[in-house]
């Protein structure tokens, strides 16, 4: 137990250390973490990922202005708050259609698509592939 306390502490400075010489440097997942405002709008999108986000509605959740948070957002993660949301609901989406048999429609109503079209037209967008080809061609594997 202590040698796993241990390695999750060193984890956590050798990340510290990265994110401290290369923040101004990149823009990723890993880098929004350091910003504590951007954070907070990640944890509301990935705590309800279903629910019809805007960026007015996360700005407020960073406490900051939509137009300043969606500029900070953009730099520190790479792109946009709501393509980060379409991003996040298709990786959501793409594990559910490979490790479950649930239909395609649920999977779109569990990410917050009225429609069965609208859901696989960002599918198809996001992953190059329709939600159906995707499950067949993971399965396959």
């Amino acid at each position: 137990m202590m040698a796993q306390q241990l390695g999750n502490i060193m984890l956590i400075q050798v990340l510290r250390q990265y994110l401290g010489t290369e923040q101004n440097s990149s823009a990723g997942w890993l880098f929004a973490l350091s910003d504590s405002r951007v954070n907070r709008a990640l944890e509301a999108i990935h705590s309800d990922p279903s629910r019809r986000w805007s960026v007015q509605q996360l700005a407020d959740v960073a406490g900051v202005s939509r137009s300043t948070f969606a500029l900070n957002f953009k730099q520190k993660v790479g792109f946009g708050p709501l393509e980060y949301l379409l991003r996040w609901r298709m990786q959501l989406a793409s594990r559910r259609l490979v490790a479950s048999n649930v239909t395609i429609s649920s999977v779109a109503q569990s990410l917050g698509y009225d429609s069965d079209s609208a859901f696989s037209s960002a599918f198809k967008r996001v992953m190059a592939c329709s939600p159906r080809e995707y499950r067949e061609k993971q399965q396959s594997r």
